[in-house]
């Protein structure tokens, strides 16, 4: 919803060092306790989880109400703060009361985010609404100081008032009320598509420069090769479920024990059913433990960004699309959305993306074969279903023409074959759309924002408009 749920995405699980020594698993429920695929999803539930961090207010509240208790009888504070039993125990009442209003509303408001997520913005942006920290914080305040405000109630007495703690519980509802403003703001201001838009985008980059930086990194010398020839064993998927993040360095240690080398048969992304062969095992002394090798890939219900930037580009890809229904018909949202995908196409487009990664030992000798989206892969993902369902709208014809003409300014010669295909694809679409000629005209040129913008690039300059191979 904000800019606080973007860092806990960029947590990068790639990176994550396994045990590489000779301890073996032998109790299955230990391994599935203890395998790095559970303790990823264990923090996964924790990001996604509402209810973690107000337990933990709730906690921190009682502990600070006994600790109030105790300083209160150290003859302080002042006198001048000091309160009767009657107004002690009215305040703190009120506050409790007011605590429980207060977590209602905000309950209330995540129920509306739900409603305007699954309405008109995508499903999938719910994953990181639920990750939003000040939210967390908001409610780990409304629970803290409502566990402070009742624990205190039991220590009033009639020749005995918690005085500091009475003073404290006051500046923990100004500090709940000032945070509950803020809440409000970051609500008002950022439940938008456009900010959503922006929020994705940022998240989006950052993995790409991040985890696709570390992929590249591990690779070995240019003549080394990937395995070839049929595998000497498969590993299968014990469960069902998308693939949300390998463990990379775990899964290079592994092969390296067993002097094998592993090539990985499905995307991040994938969902894949129990049974499905997840791991080829070439060559190799010995093998390889299935659950072991198990442990070290993490599946969920559903995709994460963390190693997937694909799914941030999925992710405006839906909003786009549903501002571009006949029950929304928003097309400017769309245009608006489609600047972000710019934005992580040509990250993308910078990157290079083999479409297959060979990870190498110490020694430079292949140990794990990762596949990967090449650049055409991305290129479909961020412009073929907008110009599908935005055929009819000149805003969008004339944006995605920009966006491929500015793409094919930028980005190296390698990249532009696949652009100038979209660009035929976006002609063929106009062409069987507009069949006037002035109107196809109007459709044709390249416009930055849709409709009245100027004609051209980023950088401003003139172009008049033309067909896809100009």
């Amino acid at each position: 919803m904000g800019e606080g749920c973007a860092e806990p995405e960029l947590e990068a699980s790639c990176a994550v060092p396994p045990s590489t020594g000779s301890h073996e698993w032998t109790d299955p429920r230990v391994r599935g306790l203890t395998s790095w695929a559970a303790v990823f999803g264990l923090r996964q539930y924790a990001k996604a989880s509402l209810w973690i961090l107000p337990l933990v207010g709730l906690v921190l509240g009682t502990l600070l109400a006994e600790l109030a208790i105790t300083l209160d009888g150290k003859d302080w504070p002042p006198s001048g703060w000091r309160y009767s039993a009657t107004t002690a125990s009215g305040v703190l009442s009120s506050i409790v009361g007011a605590m429980v209003a207060l977590l209602g509303f905000v309950v209330t408001i995540g129920v509306l985010v739900v409603q305007q997520a699954t309405g008109t913005l995508s499903p999938r942006y719910m994953r990181l609404w639920y990750r939003d920290r000040l939210q967390k914080a908001v409610l780990a305040t409304f629970t803290g100081t409502f566990a402070f405000a009742f624990s205190l109630l039991r220590s009033i007495e009639a020749n005995s008032v918690p005085d500091f703690g009475v003073t404290l519980a006051g500046v923990a509802v100004a500090v709940s009320l000032l945070l509950l403003l803020v809440y409000l703001n970051r609500f008002t201001h950022n439940l938008r598509p456009v900010a959503i838009a922006a929020l994705v985008g940022r998240m989006g980059e950052n993995v790409f420069s991040r985890g696709a930086t570390r992929i590249r990194d591990a690779a070995p010398r240019a003549d080394e090769s990937e395995p070839s020839g049929a595998p000497t064993t498969v590993i299968r998927s014990e469960r069902g479920g998308a693939i949300q993040a390998f463990n990379i360095s775990g899964l290079v240690a592994e092969a390296t024990r067993h002097d094998c080398a592993f090539v990985v048969t499905r995307l991040i992304g994938d969902f894949v059913l129990p049974g499905t062969v997840l791991v080829e095992v070439h060559g190799g002394t010995s093998t390889p433990d299935p659950d072991r090798v198990n442990g070290l890939v993490a599946l969920g219900a559903e995709r994460t960004i963390e190693q997937d930037p694909a799914f941030a580009l999925r992710i405006l890809v839906d909003i786009a699309i549903r501002a571009l229904s006949p029950a929304v018909n928003d097309p400017t949202t769309a245009v608006q959305v489609i600047n972000y995908i710019e934005g992580m196409l040509q990250s993308a487009g910078t990157l290079p993306l083999p479409g297959r990664y060979v990870l190498a030992d110490d020694q430079g000798r292949p140990r794990l074969v990762l596949p990967g989206r090449d650049w055409d892969n991305y290129l479909q993902l961020g412009v073929c279903e907008i110009r599908e369902y935005g055929a009819s709208s000149v805003q969008i014809c004339r944006r995605l023409r920009a966006l491929l003409e500015d793409l094919l300014d930028t980005l190296p010669p390698a990249r532009h074959p696949a652009l100038r295909v979209e660009l035929q694809l976006l002609q063929e679409s106009v062409e069987r759309v507009f069949r006037d000629p002035v109107r196809r005209a109007v459709a044709e040129a390249a416009d930055c924002q849709g409709i009245g913008g100027r004609f051209g690039g980023r950088h401003g300059s003139p172009r008049r408009p033309h067909g896809p191979t100009a």
